[in-house]
């Protein structure tokens, strides 16, 4: 038996440090939702937030544990943890921690910027002000650190310890939904329901979800990975939906234009699950095929990417007519109750925006803009099954 089928089969669990920076990864795009209510709901009041302090605990507690994790490794570690480790300033571990701690060091350096951001210039204008770009980044590197981690560990484990394997397979798709809620976060000023008949939603939104698709379909031992992943992601927002109205809460904060009486929720969810089936489908039944060339990976690619933008634009755009309607102000689809009291009610908030042929500024989904939509799909989707390959063989 080789060194690494004796060491898959003394492993009996996944560490238990997996959990818990898979956990603190999700706390992220919670509190971001979280803290977008309250900034929609109640204004800005202070930095000691509950929302705040969910996010930096999604930062704070994985980059401490990685924190932890290098110097064990590097101190106390065994010859096998050190020689499936990676070596930066003479300090050890794995690459998915140090991804984690670069991403938590970010975070928390953006706390004091964003603190100091709103007490020069008030509330944001967007959402990706500078102070909020930085954290971002931040979060983004500490989820990714988070998928790095639980990847190795499913492409460790191997045949065995297949509950190991299994366990590292479940995190890594939860971690994945956990990417794609934080994109689709901080899309959100281009993929609001009114927004979905726009060229610059199906740009973004095919420059960006096929690729985390692919590499989940590609990468993943399980199969409908991207389809999980998918429904990982519906379900952190329709529950941030679902649950925060449930709480009563008033602006404190002038000019209130529009004077809510709970917590403001996000916005339905986009229905990614229907592209990602298909998206799964094909990756699958290529992948059955055996070996790939080249050219076969340029032919996956233009399949997947026409795949996903005909279900993906098919989807939405007769969804986001329903979730404009008046029909669909409700707790449920949630409607027009996503907009803050700092926005003026209106006829507006049931149409569709920036599609006027006449307007000075013409956004509409043209046939030209949906080959260009086209195009970046199979662009996202050649890195993706490419990304996605390389992330199988990884395992420090």
């Amino acid at each position: 038996m080789s060194s690494e089928a004796a060491s898959a089969t003394a492993i009996k669990r996944l560490p238990w440090y997996c959990f818990a920076v898979a956990f603190g990864a999700l706390c992220i795009p919670l509190g971001v939702l979280w803290d977008i209510s309250w900034h929609s709901t109640i204004g800005r009041d202070t930095f000691w937030t509950p929302a705040h302090m969910l996010i930096y605990n999604g930062g704070a507690l994985p980059g401490l544990l990685c924190g932890w994790l290098v110097l064990k490794t590097t101190f106390w570690g065994t010859a096998e943890e050190k020689a499936r480790s990676v070596r930066i300033w003479g300090f050890l571990g794995p690459l998915g921690a140090w991804v984690v701690i670069w991403g938590s060091v970010a975070m928390i350096t953006s706390a004091p910027f964003d603190d100091w951001w709103h007490a020069a210039y008030g509330l944001d204008v967007k959402i990706l002000s500078p102070p909020h770009t930085l954290l971002a980044l931040g979060m983004y590197g500490v989820a990714i650190g988070a998928w790095l981690l639980v990847l190795s560990w499913q492409n460790r484990a191997g045949e065995g310890a297949p509950a190991v394997q299994m366990a590292g397979t479940w995190l890594f798709i939860v971690t994945g939904g956990v990417l794609i809620a934080m994109l689709n976060i901080f899309m959100t000023e281009f993929s609001l329901p009114n927004d979905q008949r726009t060229a610059t939603f199906y740009y973004v939104s095919c420059a960006a979800y096929p690729f985390y698709m692919t590499i989940l379909a590609r990468a993943s031992k399980t199969r409908w990975a991207a389809t999980k992943a998918s429904l990982v992601y519906m379900a952190i927002v329709v529950v941030m939906a679902w649950i925060l109205p449930l709480f009563a809460a008033q602006p404190m904060l002038a000019p209130i234009y529009n004077p809510v009486t709970r917590m403001v929720p996000p916005a339905f969810p986009l229905l990614l699950v229907f592209p990602a089936l298909v998206v799964d489908f094909l990756i699958q039944s290529s992948d059955r095929k055996g070996p790939r060339s080249g050219l076969k990976e340029a032919w996956l690619a233009a399949k997947v990417a026409v795949a996903f933008a005909i279900v993906f634009v098919l989807v939405q755009w007769n969804f986001s007519a329903l979730l404009i309607s008046p029909g669909a102000d409700n707790g449920f689809l949630i409607g027009k109750n996503h907009f803050g009291y700092m926005v003026r009610p209106g006829e507006w908030q049931h149409q569709f925006w920036n599609i006027d042929p006449t307007a000075r500024f013409n956004n509409a989904f043209t046939p030209t803009g949906a080959a260009f939509a086209l195009g970046l799909a199979f662009i996202a989707s050649w890195i993706g099954l490419w990304r996605g390959h390389g992330m199988k063989a990884v395992k420090r």
